[in-house]
């Protein structure tokens, strides 16, 4: 899991909105970053999934982790992904890349 966290600190966290311009996430303690708490399932999902459709990755994205998510409602309503204040929905596109150039032996993490 290791050159998965790696990879996603240097190409989202980066960039997230929550972080600094050096990339130093800017959460406080009573916040959690969801592409790191769920990261060990979201390389699950991308990992049980062969698709060139982006969507699909969503679509199961949401029925397996987002449904472990503090934020979610059982209708599968997020406050969060709403305010487009989640993480892992913002960057998901970049999330999935990053996983398969990993995968790939693409990035050097």
């Amino acid at each position: 899991m290791d050159k998965y966290l790696s990879a996603i600190k240097e190409n989202i966290c980066s960039i997230c909105v929550d972080s600094t311009e050096k990339g130093n996430c800017t959460l406080n303690e009573k916040e959690v970053c969801a592409v790191q708490y769920f990261l060990p399932q979201i390389v699950d999902v991308v990992h049980s999934l062969d698709s060139e459709y982006l969507d699909d990755y969503y679509n199961e994205l949401k029925d397996n982790v987002c449904k472990e998510c503090r934020a979610a409602e059982s209708e599968g309503n997020c406050y969060l992904r709403e305010d487009s204040n989640c993480s892992l929905d913002r960057y998901f596109s970049l999330i999935v890349e990053t996983i398969k150039k990993v995968d790939a032996g693409q990035m050097s993490n």
